[in-house]
């Protein structure tokens, strides 16, 4: 039986293979080697991100012995409280909504 010295296929297509993080990588590195971006191409590349979210945990208001139907109108409440919460309102202006 001969040995073949030569890398086999699997071996050969495995140092071919680029992986996720390199070409992330050679991206990164030719955006910043690209000198001729306008202001225009800068703000289009803004992005708006949404505020961060508030969190109060529920457990405060559920502490202690409840029954069923006043556990899931907490329950509500909270839900409630919260898509307010992401619309944007304040506490005050959510008190004054209830």
């Amino acid at each position: 039986p001969r040995v073949n010295s030569s890398l086999s296929s699997d071996e050969l297509l495995l140092e071919d293979l680029e992986t996720e993080g390199e070409r992330q990588l050679k991206s990164l590195l030719h955006q910043q080697l690209d000198t001729t971006v306008s202001i225009e191409q800068c703000k289009s590349k803004r992005r708006c991100f949404a505020p961060a979210a508030f969190y109060k945990p529920f457990g405060e208001e559920a502490a202690g012995a409840l029954t069923l139907s006043q556990f899931q109108a907490l329950q509500e409440s909270d839900r409630e409280t919260s898509s307010l919460r992401e619309l944007g309102l304040s506490d005050s202006e959510i008190l004054l909504w209830k």
